[in-house]
């Protein structure tokens, strides 16, 4: 296994956290730890696609890293506007 791969399975731990801690009712999507582990995961897998590139698993990844982003900066936006 190389470090790319070890990477890639950081980014898989993180995404399944992320939707399994939401599912418990621990994280809410208007927690930022959220969409943090869901960048996180994004990145590492983005990560190891560089070692193994496979572009529709780059365009899934890509897209949720975007759509992470956007959904972050949101609700910073709106926090920011309600204070």
């Amino acid at each position: 296994m190389t470090l790319a791969d070890v990477i890639g399975l950081i980014g898989v731990a993180a995404y399944l956290s992320a939707y399994g801690l939401l599912q418990m009712g621990i994280l809410k999507v208007e927690d930022g730890r959220y969409a943090l582990l869901n960048g996180v995961g994004a990145l590492a897998i983005l990560y190891s696609l560089i070692f193994d590139f496979n572009l529709p698993s780059f365009i899934t990844q890509a897209a949720w890293l975007i759509l992470t982003i956007v959904g972050y900066g949101r609700l910073r936006f709106r926090r920011r506007s309600a204070s």
